[in-house]
């Protein structure tokens, strides 16, 4: 299930911005004992190496990526961690 949901993120950012590299690393482990955590959701940490994002301001950057994702942060996201190359 975690593999398909990590590629259906992967389709959602692909499809909306031109993505040279894309690594989605799933670090939900790491807060496992946290107060708020919960196995249904995750805590991610997306790698962009992007020429497109990389020509914006990295608020607009990152912006754009919250907005792709807006409902996975609603309800599958938790913690979502940006690096953009």
């Amino acid at each position: 299930i975690m593999e398909n949901y990590l590629k259906e993120i992967e389709e959602k950012l692909k499809k909306n911005i031109n993505i040279e590299v894309l690594e989605i690393i799933d670090n939900s482990h790491k807060h496992i004992g946290h107060k708020f955590y919960s196995k249904e959701k995750f805590h991610l940490h997306i790698k962009i190496k992007s020429s497109f994002l990389k020509s914006q301001k990295r608020l607009e950057a990152e912006k754009k990526i919250m907005h792709i994702l807006r409902d996975d942060l609603k309800t599958k996201i938790h913690a979502l961690e940006i690096s953009i190359d």
